[in-house]
């Protein structure tokens, strides 16, 4: 029984990640890798730094996807930034990695306001080993062979900065991606369209010692439900923020980072799903480490 619910568990979590392939990673301590998801934030405020995010998703389910990223940017010139990021995704016998390369450029529209532009180039590593399968024919199935690409692809993105606050828009993958296709009957999952990121902030000066921070983040694919995230983080003495999140798709999250020092920040991110059918999925859990040169 014990290994019946472990397959059926593995299934469920391959069905759903083809059918949900059409969302990329969502990482609820986004705003820290948001040159990820547009390029023009490479280097932006002319701040040279490295993250590294790992997030480990529904505790609670055997082979549940985890996630790591780690991006850097610095500036290069005159007005011009250059950045890289790396995201690999693993879910039961699926594996994607994706290598992006930013560069971004500064135009300043007046005293306190700049409009940055981003260019990304970058490719998708796609791997299915379906040898991880558990199956109870004595031949191999030729429905289950493994599956290897690699998509290049591109992006772009705009963020008009302010005193206090910003809006930025993105599509980081133009070109629609096939993760793999249909061949002499093996499997095969479906195609990856562009995604569209629409997201704003502003911080509310309360005093010398607190600030409230607000910002929301929309996804938009085709044939998909677009999927909103508000945050809200309150920052004290410039050394501790904290606060919450909440997914339209349905999860909630506690929020909580700490600057170590004036290069070092640790932040810790506890996210539950309140969909009814993942009850018994347990938490996410997801921690970001970000260290500043400049």
């Amino acid at each position: 029984m014990k290994k019946m619910n472990y397959v059926l568990t593995g299934m469920l979590l391959f069905i759903g990640s083809n059918l949900f392939a059409q969302q990329e990673i969502n990482f609820t301590m986004y705003r820290y890798h948001m040159n990820m998801i547009n390029p023009a934030y490479a280097a932006i405020d002319d701040e040279t730094m490295a993250v590294i995010s790992y997030r480990d998703q529904w505790s609670g389910v055997a082979e549940a996807p985890k996630s790591q990223a780690v991006s850097f940017s610095t500036p290069l010139g005159r007005n011009l930034g250059i950045g890289v990021s790396v995201v690999n995704d693993k879910t039961f016998i699926e594996k994607q990695t994706f290598l992006g390369i930013d560069v971004s450029y500064k135009l300043q529209i007046g005293a306190e306001q700049n409009i940055y532009f981003g260019i990304k180039a970058g490719g998708n590593s796609f791997n299915v080993n379906a040898s991880g399968l558990n199956t109870y024919n004595i031949q191999a199935d030729p429905a289950l062979g493994d599956i290897s690409s690699f998509t290049p692809n591109v992006g772009a993105g705009a963020v008009l900065k302010g005193n206090g606050y910003f809006v930025s828009f993105s599509v980081p993958r133009i070109l629609s991606m096939e993760s793999a296709k249909t061949d002499a009957g093996y499997a095969s999952v479906i195609t990856d369209r562009p995604q569209f990121y629409l997201s704003g902030g502003y911080d509310f000066i309360l005093n010398e010692t607190f600030v409230l921070k607000p910002t929301m983040l929309m996804r938009y694919v085709s044939k998909s439900p677009v999927s909103i995230d508000l945050t809200t983080l309150l920052q004290i003495n410039n050394i501790f923020e904290i606060g919450a999140s909440y997914r339209t798709d349905k999860a909630l999250a506690a929020i909580a980072d700490f600057t170590i020092n004036k290069r070092l920040t640790f932040g810790y991110a506890y996210e539950v799903s309140t969909r009814p059918e993942l009850a018994s999925a347990r938490a996410t859990n997801e921690f970001v480490l970000k260290f500043t040169f400049n």
